[in-house]
C-alpha cells in the first residue's frame, strides 16, 4: 500500500496523484510487470477517497496500457513503459500495400509516446465483434475500419463515443462519429469521368466486383457513369473461365486479380492498353512500375493517415472526405 502517496494540500487532483504514484513505483523498480496493485477499495478506504476517483486513475493507466484488469482478480502491471501517453486500438479490415502506407503515415504523424496496436477482422462480423468486445476500456482511442460489414453500429456503441474514429468506409448509421473516409460512389464516377476520352476507345467496360469485400458505392458509381455516357458495361465477380476479348477495359479493385489478368494477357499475347485496357483501384509504388505503369483510381492514403492522427492529437471532431484522383499510365 505504500506505493500510493496522496498529499492533501497538493494542487494536483487526487486521481492524478494516484497515477503519478504508480508510475513512480514502476520507474524506481518497486513495481514490475505482473505485480498486483492494491484493490480499488483498499486505496479508497485508506485515503478516504471516492471509488470514482480511484477508478478514474486506474482507467487512465489502463487506457495507456500500463496496467490491466483481470475479472475477479484485480489490477496488475502490464507494461513498464510509463512514457506512453496514449494507446490506440486500430482495427483494419485487411492488410495490403496501400493500407501499409496508411498505417505508416498514421504512426509517423502521431509522433513518439503513442502506442498503436493493430488488429484485423478480415470482413468477418464475429471477429469484428469479438475484437471490440475484448478491448473495451483498454485504450485511449479506437480507430475502426468497418468496411462493408452490416450493423457495426451496435458493436461500436459499446465503446466510449468520444474515443471512437471511423476510417476509410463509413455508413449512415455511423454518422455521429468523427471520420476520415472515402466517398466511393463519387470517387469512381469522377475517376472514370476524368478518363472518359480513353475509355470511349474500348467496346465494353467490365467491373470485377466482390460484394462481400468491396464497397457498394463503387458498384453504384460505376453503373451511374456507364449509364450517363451510354457505355456498354458488365459486372463480374471472378475471372475464372473468363475469355478475354480485344476491346475490353477491366476495372480491377484488388491486387490479386490485377496480377491474374496481367498473367492471362501475357499467356494470350495480348497487349495491355492496345488490346485490353486496365484500371486498378488504390495506387501503390508497384503499380507505377508494373508493365510500364498501371492506371489507377486512388485516394491519398498517406494524407488519410496524417489527417486521422491530427484529429486524435487535437481531440477534434470532424468528418473528412479524403481526396481521390485518376492517375493515367500506360495500361489505359
Amino acid at each position: 500500500m505504500g506505493i500510493i502517496k496522496i498529499k492533501e494540500k497538493s494542487g494536483a487532483p487526487k486521481y492524478k496523484q494516484i497515477v503519478a504514484s504508480i508510475e513512480g513505483a514502476i520507474v524506481d523498480g518497486t513495481l514490475k510487470k505482473g505485480d498486483k496493485l492494491p484493490s480499488l477499495n483498499s486505496v479508497k478506504n485508506q485515503y478516504s477517497l471516492s471509488r470514482d476517483t480511484v477508478l478514474t486513475a486506474f482507467n487512465e493507466l489502463k487506457a495507456r496500457g500500463i496496467i490491466k484488469s483481470i475479472v475477479g482478480k484485480g489490477y496488475y502491471v502490464n507494461s513498464e513503459n510509463v512514457d506512453v501517453n496514449q494507446k490506440i486500438f486500430l482495427l483494419f479490415d485487411e492488410f495490403n500495400s496501400f493500407k501499409e502506407d496508411l498505417y505508416n503515415s498514421f504512426l509517423t504523424a502521431l509522433g513518439d509516446n503513442v502506442q498503436v496496436d493493430i488488429f484485423f477482422h478480415h470482413f468477418n462480423h464475429e471477429v469484428f465483434s469479438k475484437l471490440i468486445n475484448d478491448n473495451v476500456g483498454d485504450y485511449s482511442y479506437y480507430v475502426i475500419m468497418p468496411a462493408n460489414l452490416k450493423n457495426t453500429e451496435h458493436v461500436i456503441d459499446r465503446l466510449p463515443k468520444s474515443k471512437v474514429y471511423i476510417l476509410d468506409q463509413t455508413h449512415e448509421e455511423l454518422s455521429e462519429y468523427p471520420s476520415v473516409y472515402q466517398n466511393f460512389k463519387k470517387d469512381i464516377y469522377q475517376g472514370l469521368q476524368a478518363g472518359l476520352n480513353q475509355i470511349k476507345g474500348y467496346e465494353k467496360v467490365i467491373l470485377l466486383y466482390l460484394e462481400a469485400r468491396q464497397p457498394q458505392g463503387i458498384l453504384d458509381g460505376f453503373n451511374l457513369f456507364c449509364s450517363h455516357h451510354g457505355i456498354q458495361k458488365e459486372v463480374i465477380d471472378t475471372l475464372n473461365n473468363r475469355e478475354l476479348s480485344m476491346g475490353e477495359l477491366y476495372v480491377i479493385l484488388d491486387d490479386i486479380n490485377l496480377i491474374r489478368i496481367i498473367k492471362r494477357l501475357k499467356e494470350k499475347n495480348l497487349t495491355i492498353a492496345k488490346d485490353i485496357g486496365i484500371i486498378s483501384y488504390n495506387d501503390t509504388l508497384l503499380k507505377e512500375i508494373v508493365e510500364g505503369g498501371i492506371t489507377t483510381i486512388s485516394t491519398n492514403f498517406n494524407l488519410m493517415g496524417e489527417r486521422l492522427a491530427q484529429m486524435i492529437l487535437n481531440n477534434e471532431f470532424a468528418q473528412v472526405e479524403n481526396p481521390n484522383s485518376l492517375i493515367i499510365r500506360k495500361s489505359l
